[in-house]
């Protein structure tokens, strides 16, 4: 059973950008987590990675420097990446592929399978587990690769282990099966494998939820408080929303 803390829910507003997502802190069997929902289809959800010149945007504050017209409004670190930052898996911005999938197991989450991928697509976001991926071939605007996967079809990732001892700060996101509601989730508190898929899957009722990383995670909710800054980023996933024009509003 989730449990809101108080303040029920809150907007993740930032000031002259006229959309929201709804953010706020949640219990669930007694561990606490942070949670911002987005609506694909209403809201401008995106990857970065790169500036125009083939920079690494690497930061909360780059991207959201990086279109003059909107302002970021939620944000977190999406997906797992090598030294150089460079994806370890699939990605996929704006349609264009800077790394290809990889399906083999491998050393680390990412290839304790299954693993998975994040893609959004035209008004919608769904996490797809990664064979399933390159058997669907989905249309995706932007798409990232992670892993594990925290959940698969409503079960959890069979390698969890109930009495696990493995606890440190993990973030991800899960969506629904048709793909309308993305709930991305950092966990406030050193949480386990087993823990945090049960949120996704329980608390939450959410069919699919991939795990993007651990102790590294960030997150951007203003409305949380929560502007974590730290070493630089791989890719990260974000909404922008579009500002108000001067005088807007009275």
């Amino acid at each position: 059973m989730i449990r809101r803390l108080a303040a029920a829910a809150l907007l993740c507003l930032t000031a002259g950008a006229a959309q929201a997502v709804e953010c706020r802190n949640e219990v669930f069997e007694g561990l606490e987590f942070a949670l911002c929902e987005v609506d694909p289809a209403a809201e401008d959800l995106r990857l970065f990675l790169n500036d125009e010149d083939g920079q690494l945007l690497g930061s909360f504050d780059a991207v959201d420097k990086a279109d003059a017209g909107s302002a970021l409004v939620f944000a977190m670190n999406a997906g797992m990446y090598h030294r150089d930052r460079s994806p370890v898996g699939l990605y996929l911005e704006e349609g264009e592929q800077a790394m290809r999938l990889v399906t083999n197991p491998g050393p680390g989450n990412f290839g304790l399978l299954p693993n998975g991928v994040f893609c959004i697509g035209e008004g919608s976001a769904r996490v797809i587990e990664s064979l399933a991926y390159e058997a669907e071939a989905p249309d995706c605007r932007y798409a990232t690769q992670s892993g594990p996967m925290l959940v698969i079809d409503g079960a959890l990732h069979p390698r969890f282990l109930p009495d696990s001892t493995s606890r440190h700060i993990r973030n991800g996101v899960g969506t629904t099966a048709s793909g309308d509601r993305a709930v991305f989730v950092m966990s406030n508190q050193p949480v386990t494998f087993h823990e945090f898929g049960r949120l996704f899957r329980d608390g939450l009722g959410l069919p699919q939820a991939l795990y993007f990383d651990g102790n590294i995670s960030r997150l951007y909710a203003p409305a949380l408080g929560r502007r974590d800054i730290g070493f630089a980023m791989g890719p990260i996933v974000g909404v922008m929303a579009p500002l108000d024009p001067p005088g807007a509003g009275g």
